[in-house]
């Protein structure tokens, strides 16, 4: 019979005790996915894969170690916590390691209130080819469009369970649904390719195949004809589909291991303005149906909606119990790891203050300068803040779109970039990172 994942957990709790550990935790992922790729009117590709991994994390005082397995036979249980506590007598001792107290872990969560579920049962493997191909479909009717180079449909759920030997124990589980595409236009050096995809929680929730084909057909077939822009200082507009990278980079500065590293550019920065004044960047991880919900993180503490940079001004660090001890603060219950790895700090869902304009509005104010649509390649300094990178997209006159551009690069201070960053108002509000497009005036823009 098939031990539940309860029962796994305090298993490897029970063994971690008996093989002589103070303390410990205990993890397991259970997850089925299914994926089915498809090329030029025919099944290319499909993956069926189950899995049940379990990970425990010992400690002798303060030193640590994790062990993981695929393997959940009592014998394996058995062995991985021996093996888990020898490996952590020989550990190096880390002052800011251990669980946390009996009273910072969280109670009395409510998952059915985050929606991670869907009640639908699982595709079958034929309705996913039928959106792949439904995809495919709509971007080769594209006019321009030479050949998809993948149509993707796929199905994924998994359950995650944790105890600890400090009396904490939950779990919960999710579903995710997601079809993606990619087209190719033109010939020899003057190809080009563009995308489109969605994923949800919900399979109701999901945009048709039709439409997300016809996007990214229609995306690949405008970016035809593309060429380098001219080198200069310019406005440049970063498009919804890509303006959650440049808030990503303020998360990872204020993320508390970068800080307590002293590897951040933002670590002296703390209560001083980041954003416009006008601006707020909210973090919630209880928001219904979005990916980067859950009720609790993985050292047990329970999620709780937060502002972390308020009206412009930044208010804290990103924190794991481990930064937290290192910073003398409190963990901000944002730990995350996988069955191999140490917790380390991890944003949930997060949103920036839209604007009242268009993304229209913003080109027409412009006049002059770059639409970025999509960025290969970065160049982050940590420690300054200095912005770097490639990017293609469209140049922009009087405040209209003239021509596609490609090979060119775009460059900056993040510091000084975000705080003169304008919101548009096409912010997509079921992601995980609600951001909309951001224009940013004087960046330097190298091309021809």
């Amino acid at each position: 019979m098939t031990q539940t994942a309860q029962d796994l957990c305090h298993a490897l709790l029970t063994a971690a005790k008996t093989a002589g550990a103070d303390a410990a935790d205990a993890m397991l992922v259970r997850g089925t996915s299914v994926s089915v790729d498809v090329r030029a009117g025919a099944l290319e590709q499909a993956e069926r894969a189950e899995a049940s991994d379990v990970g425990l994390r010992v400690f002798l005082g303060k030193r640590a170690a994790i062990v993981s397995s695929g393997d959940t036979r009592p014998a394996t249980l058995t062995a991985m916590a021996e093996r888990a506590v020898a490996m952590a007598r020989e550990a190096p001792e880390d002052p800011y390691a251990g669980l946390a107290d009996p009273d910072q872990i969280a109670t009395g969560w409510n998952t059915g209130e985050l929606e991670l579920v869907d009640p639908a049962d699982e595709p079958a493997p034929d309705e996913l080819q039928h959106d792949a191909l439904a995809a495919e479909a709509a971007a080769m009717a594209v006019d321009g469009v030479a050949q998809v180079q993948s149509a993707n449909a796929s199905y994924g759920q998994h359950d995650v369970f944790l105890a600890a030997s400090n009396g904490f124990a939950g779990g919960y589980g999710r579903t995710s649904r997601s079809i993606s595409c990619v087209a190719i236009a033109g010939t020899g050096t003057g190809m080009e390719r563009d995308y489109d995809g969605d994923s949800r929680s919900f399979q109701c929730d999901l945009r048709t195949p039709e439409e997300i084909g016809a996007s990214a057909g229609q995306r690949t077939v405008e970016r035809l004809g593309a060429r380098k822009p001219v080198t200069g200082t310019y406005p440049v507009l970063f498009d919804e589909r890509i303006s959650s990278s440049l808030i990503g980079h303020l998360l990872g500065a204020a993320n508390g291991a970068s800080v307590a590293r002293g590897s951040s550019w933002l670590k002296d920065r703390l209560g001083e303005q980041v954003l416009p004044e006008t601006l707020s960047l909210v973090e919630d991880p209880h928001r219904p149906r979005v990916g980067g919900s859950r009720p609790f993180d993985a050292e047990g503490l329970a999620t709780a909606k937060r502002t972390i940079v308020d009206k412009g001004v930044l208010t804290g660090w990103t924190l794991d119990l481990s930064s937290a001890r290192k910073l003398g603060l409190a963990s901000t219950g944002n730990a995350a790891r996988g069955v191999s790895g140490h917790p380390s700090p991890s944003t949930w869902n997060v949103s920036l203050t839209e604007g009242h304009a268009s993304r229209a509005d913003l080109l027409r104010d412009m006049g002059t300068g770059l639409l970025v649509t999509s960025m290969i390649g970065s160049t982050i300094n940590p420690n300054t803040g200095d912005y770097s990178r490639g990017a293609s997209g469209f140049w922009v006159e009087n405040g209209e779109i003239a021509y596609p551009v490609n090979e060119c690069t775009i460059a900056g201070n993040l510091h000084e970039m975000l705080r003169r960053i304008v919101p548009a108002n096409d912010a997509r509000h079921y992601l995980s990172r609600v951001v909309p497009s951001l224009l940013i005036e004087g960046m330097t823009l190298a091309g021809s």
